[in-house]
């Protein structure tokens, strides 16, 4: 793996992603029942350390990362996070797309659907404000 395709993280991420993974929230197993395995032509990783950070699902080959947003990210604190973790991501080359839980169990098929069109847009950067 070259110096460019390696994920920097903090070790301690790893067994934090570990138990990540064994409590996916509802929306999060949903979304991964239809990502997972190539199901839609690109391979996705689950909870995946980047830095200090843990993403929900990442696309590594289009640098793409997708948040499923529980209630705990409409507080100020969630906020407040949200952002940093965001302009983290982004100075490291990702783009980075977020769904609430409600959108992703209410309109599956919506939400793979925009995240196939960026998938196939690479050129495409989702609009977060500051």
């Amino acid at each position: 793996m070259s110096e460019n395709n390696r994920l920097h993280y903090r070790h301690a991420s790893i067994k934090r992603a570990q138990a990540f993974r064994k409590q996916m929230t509802e929306a999060e197993a949903k979304l991964w029942s239809r990502l997972r395995g190539k199901q839609i032509g690109y391979y996705f990783r689950r909870e995946t350390p980047i830095g200090r950070y843990i993403v929900d699902f990442l696309c590594w080959k289009q640098r793409l990362v997708v948040e499923v947003d529980g209630s705990q990210h409409y507080t100020e604190k969630g906020k407040e996070y949200d952002r940093r973790r965001y302009h983290f991501l982004r100075q490291q080359g990702f783009r980075v797309l977020r769904f609430s839980s409600s959108e992703v169990l209410q309109n599956t098929d919506g939400v793979l659907n925009t995240i196939l069109e960026y998938l196939q847009n690479p050129l495409l950067s989702p609009y977060e404000g500051d």
